[in-house]
């Protein structure tokens, strides 16, 4: 199709409400689509809320406060596993002692199954997510104390 064609379609479509125009002829097949333009929305910023208790009312609960010891990151993005089939017995539980290298749980990426295997040794405190969870690369997993 020639260049001074195409142009003059695709200034149509822009300068009209005309939202996808398709022309087949014997040249070819030509489809133009017209972008939706993307709408921004703007609210206003509510004030912080604040920690001051009313009279006759408890003061709001302090957000959770960072875990005491190593955190065990994901090396990968993928899906959080805690065993290694399922129904079975997890690699690790909060309370277990554990040593650095020593496989901790799966995580699958593109159709592989991943052992992770721990930084840290010491007693696993948490568990910070969840079985079947998609994970983020450096997303924390486990605290070892």
């Amino acid at each position: 199709m020639d260049l001074r064609k195409l142009k003059t379609l695709v200034d149509l479509v822009s300068d009209s409400n005309i939202t996808e125009l398709e022309i087949t002829d014997a040249e070819g097949k030509v489809r133009i689509v017209k972008a939706t333009p993307i709408q921004t929305v703007l609210a206003a910023a509510a004030p912080p809320p604040s920690l001051v208790a009313l009279p006759g009312q408890a003061a709001a609960a302090p957000a959770e406060p960072e875990p005491i010891g190593q955190t065990v990151k994901s090396p990968m993005v993928g899906t959080f596993y805690r065993a290694s089939s399922p129904g079975a017995k997890p690699l690790v539980e909060v309370g277990q002692a554990i040593k650095a290298g020593e496989a901790i749980c799966i995580i699958e990426a593109m159709k592989i199954m991943n052992e992770i295997e721990s930084d840290a040794s010491g007693t696993v405190t948490r568990v910070l997510v969840e079985n079947g969870q998609a994970v983020e690369f450096g997303q924390p997993l486990f605290v070892v104390a």
